[in-house]
């Protein structure tokens, strides 16, 4: 699972909500999987890794896009004996693991991550983008909720605020008109009502500025027609 529950909105769990769950899922034989793809490399900001928010360590954690930039690359971190058992089930062969120039690849990633101190960054940035996109809640009523851990935004848009009723034909249109205007988010949730924003690790203040201007600007082109 995504320790941030990224592709269900970036929901935020109650405390103590993953221990309790890991704990059920362990009694019964299971393991916990900590899918950083999307969380990882520091883009939740206080942390180099989503998972470590809620205080429980993974058995395994899986690496993907994060890790080269755009090169393909993947890992995967796991107990010693984890890995034996699993080669004592079977034996597992992959073409291209240990590929040299996806390690340099990734190990360049990791030295621009450190030298340009983008886990500050990401809060002193992020933090900038929750406080834009919490003054566009006070002035769209379309907008439910916002959710933010560093650098990775879920706003979450409803037809009424009393009724939560999820706005999901709005946040289609919004996501085209963004999309329009040259910027690309997505929508996610249940009801696809929320719209899910993750920048590049060296997103700036005035990259910000741009994504809140051009939000508030099709906010408000969406709400007229949502009243009209």
């Amino acid at each position: 699972m995504c320790p941030d529950f990224a592709n269900e909105g970036l929901v935020n769990v109650p405390a103590g909500f993953m221990a309790k769950a890991v704990d059920r899922v362990r009694a019964a034989g299971g393991l916990y999987i900590a899918d950083e793809v999307q969380g990882g490399f520091g883009r939740t900001g206080k942390y180099w890794w989503s998972h470590e928010w809620s205080g429980v360590i993974p058995d395994i954690v899986t690496l993907g896009k994060p890790m080269g930039n755009g090169h393909p690359v993947s890992g995967v971190v796991a107990r010693g004996d984890l890995v034996e058992a699993f080669g004592a089930w079977g034996m597992y062969f992959n073409t291209f693991a240990g590929n040299p120039v996806s390690c340099a690849a990734a190990l360049a990633v990791l030295d621009v991550l450190e030298q340009e101190r983008l886990l500050d960054n990401a809060v002193e940035v992020g933090a900038y983008v929750a406080s834009g996109l919490r003054r566009l809640q006070d002035k769209h009523e379309l907008i439910g909720d916002v959710r933010d851990k560093g650098l990775f935004f879920g706003v979450e848009l409803v037809k009424n605020r009393t009724t939560r009723e999820p706005a999901a034909a709005e946040s289609k249109a919004l996501v085209n008109a963004m999309r329009r205007e040259g910027v690309l988010i997505s929508a996610i949730g249940r009801q696809g009502q929320v719209l899910k924003m993750r920048p590049p690790m060296p997103f700036s203040r005035d990259n910000a500025d741009l994504l809140l201007e051009t939000l508030d600007h099709c906010l408000g082109e969406t709400g007229k027609e949502q009243h009209d």
